[in-house]
């Protein structure tokens, strides 16, 4: 087998707040993929950093009383502790703040300005009068423009979904001091994405190329467009003072957004593993370089990390790349996670229960596959499956006969005709376990089909121990090598399967290697002609003395883990946005005032089909529906353009708000709403459909 270089990384958490079990989804996931591929023999490195920059942190320091630095530096201890608990095994955890990120900021900005893509234009932003700053977009908050929904965020809205911008909320509000916030114009500095150069790259190498998921690229096809369309925006990069990150080169006042610089920090954290592992950077960072880049995000970010991440680097002269890996969001019971039921669990909760690792590591394997799926932590199949699974099947194999080869055959295993009789009975009865497909699994990420295979391995093993009955063969005096033989052939068997879950169970799989007496446990490799009986434990070779190696979970445990993570309905909310892999957990709309049964009879949903869907030319967000309604044909505009292609609605039910007032808009009258869930993120948007047997007209009760 050839050997790979691997340059691996999952998105940076963000240095305002703590890690929860949602964000472990992703650096479990790369975890287990990196140990795979470093038992195979290949050269990873697997980096990762904190983000660091933009106004929550200043804000967050300056509430707290101390500087921004102090702050990063105590999170970055609390994150790197949670990780370490959790097994994760990052070749370096590093900074966003830091030299080496600052040089490929600086770097990789001047090479865009070289190349003529940073363009400077004046815009007009919110300014808190109070605090002297202008305000991001999730630090305005006010009435919905469109529906009317009140305490909504600058950039969409919760309630409708509708997107817009921070100037056209009504009553808005600075969420910093609760000033009324005034328009002000400020230059800033923008990446010039909608640059042919870019389209047309973005096009060949996220739409075309093998470089995202299928899900992922028909997403990029929606937002890039066709050869000829222009719907790629410009990027805004700066922000202005007081801000905590870069200054921008020559522009006094002016900071790198922090999306900017946090995918660099995958470089800068890269470059200081570089330097203190004497490792040439550019044989993995140059775009002639044979190394592998893989990128582990989650789907909430695939925005900034397959449109603006690899458009940089690829007009900066870097090298752009090979993978990018999202998943999809955690549930807790089938539904978001929640302070008030304590199923918004941090990480540093389970591990002060006194809850194992592994457990998680194993459940997430167990569900993980390689698409965007959303994935669900039942906390009852968590139990049921954990001690099922791990403790019923796999370390009951070893527990079962440890004891016998430790006090009737001075820990050793069968050697000479007694060893060939158990290679015989391998290649006989266990001729599957070979290590080829659960191999493929893991490389495509497919852990839930690697479970599912070792586990069915497990049943075979437990099936053959309890065919030979060890514990009964004891009572007789007479078969004392048919027991030795038994036994080892548990032993052997538990050894095999130790090797395929290394990855997922890296704790447990070292006692178990002190148990066997073996040496650290290399990824299985068989040559086509060879028996699985070639990747036996040697003739005769002593273990341990067996030690109980994990416990079954207790429900009680759980009831634990739940009131400890459970907050009052009241408590504060946070006073600032969550972002990057917290964002995977998107946030729960806070219920709207109540209304009486007549308020809501007022509104008149409607089944509707979408007889046609097309792009309104000039309109960056809208498509433009005409809606069967049984009685009529309706138009409306939606702003769903960056969540669907239009040939996908064409023919669809969904449910629209026909008695909604007809609204003259700059491309035409839209004559009604069709209702979409999201949590405003770019392409974050599910129109709603009803259930088989619907009929356009009908009326939504």
């Amino acid at each position: 087998m050839s050997k790979r270089k691997i340059l691996v990384t999952s998105a940076l958490p963000y240095a305002n707040g703590s890690i929860h079990l949602g964000h472990l989804v992703e650096y479990i996931q790369t975890d287990i993929w990196v140990r795979f591929q470093k038992m195979r023999g290949h050269t990873v490195h697997y980096v990762c950093a904190d983000d660091t920059h933009g106004t929550p942190i200043m804000l967050r320091a300056e509430k707290e009383g101390i500087t921004p630095e102090a702050l990063i530096a105590r999170v970055h201890s609390e994150h790197f502790g949670d990780f370490t608990g959790f097994h994760i095994q990052f070749d370096n955890y590093y900074s966003t703040h830091s030299p080496e990120t600052r040089h490929f900021s600086e770097d990789i900005y001047g090479k865009l300005k070289s190349a003529g893509l940073i363009a400077v234009r004046g815009i007009e932003q919110l300014y808190d009068p109070v605090k002297n700053m202008f305000l991001p977009d999730r630090f305005v908050k006010g009435e919905c423009p469109k529906c009317g929904a009140k305490d909504q965020y600058g950039d969409s809205c919760e309630v409708c979904g509708a997107a817009y911008a921070p100037t056209e909320l009504k009553n808005p509000y600075s969420a910093v001091s609760g000033a009324k916030p005034v328009n002000k114009s400020s230059e800033h500095y923008f990446f010039s994405l909608s640059d042919a150069r870019c389209a047309d790259f973005l096009r060949q190498w996220a739409c075309d190329g093998d470089h995202l998921q299928p899900e992922a690229a028909n997403k990029m096809r929606e937002w890039v467009g066709e050869a000829g369309e222009n719907k790629l925006s410009d990027w805004d990069i700066s922000r202005d003072a007081p801000y905590f990150g870069f200054e921008i080169p020559g522009a006094a006042g002016k900071y790198f957004y922090v999306w900017l610089d946090a995918p660099i920090g995958y470089m800068g954290s890269f470059k200081n593993l570089c330097e203190r592992e004497k490792i040439q950077f550019d044989d993995y960072w140059q775009p002639q370089s044979d190394a592998e880049l893989y990128h582990f995000i989650g789907k909430d970010i695939l925005y900034f990390h397959a449109l603006f991440w690899p458009a940089m680097l690829k007009n900066a002269g870097y090298r752009t790349p090979t993978k990018i890996f999202a998943h999809g969001f955690l549930t807790v019971n089938g539904e978001k996670m929640s302070k008030s039921r304590g199923t918004f669990i941090t990480a540093e909760s389970y591990l002060k229960q006194g809850l194992n690792p592994e457990w998680l590591r194993y459940y997430y394997a167990a569900k993980l596959n390689s698409t965007l799926e959303d994935i669900d932590l039942n906390l009852d199949d968590f139990v049921a499956r954990v001690n099922s699974d791990l403790v019923g099947k796999f370390i009951n194999i070893a527990s079962r006969c440890a004891g016998f080869i430790t006090k009737r055959f001075d820990g050793k295993l069968v050697e000479g005709e007694q060893y060939r009789a158990l290679q015989t009975m391998v290649d006989e009865h266990f001729a599957s376990w070979r290590p080829e497909a659960i191999e493929q699994a893991f490389e495509a990420r497919e852990f839930s089909t690697a479970i599912r295979q070792v586990m069915k391995f497990a049943d075979e093993a437990n099936e053959m121990i309890h065919h030979l009955a060890p514990w009964e063969i004891a009572k007789q005096p007479d078969r004392t090598d048919d027991l030795h033989r038994a036994c080892s052939l548990g032993i052997q068997l538990f050894y095999l399967l130790a090797r395929y879950l290394k990855p997922i169970l890296p704790g447990t799989v070292q006692q178990i290697e002190a148990f066997l007496n073996c040496e650290p446990l290399t990824w299985p490799q068989l040559r086509a002609d060879q028996p699985v009986s070639a990747l036996l434990l040697p003739a005769g070779h002593a273990i341990n003395p067996y030690q109980h190696l994990m416990t079954r979970i207790d429900n009680k445990q759980i009831d634990a883990l739940i009131a400890a993570n459970t907050q009052s309905l009241t408590a504060p909310p946070p006073q600032s946005p969550a972002r990057h892999a917290e964002k995977q957990q998107h946030a729960v709309a806070p219920i709207a005032e109540t209304i009486s049964i007549d308020d809501f009879s007022k509104i008149d949903l409607r089944i509707a089909k979408i007889v046609n869907a097309e792009h309104v030319q000039g309109a960056e967000k809208l498509l433009k529906l005409t809606l069967d309604i049984g009685s009529e044909q309706r138009t409306v505009f939606a702003g769903i353009k960056s969540a669907y292609d239009p040939e996908q609605l064409k023919g669809r039910l969904t449910v629209m708000v026909a008695n909604l007032a007809p609204r003259q808009m700059k491309f035409g009258l839209s004559e009604g709403m069709v209702l979409a869930a999201g949590g405003g993120n770019p392409g974050e948007l599910f129109i709603l459909s009803p259930d088989s047997g619907a009929q356009p007209g009908m009326r939504v009760k």
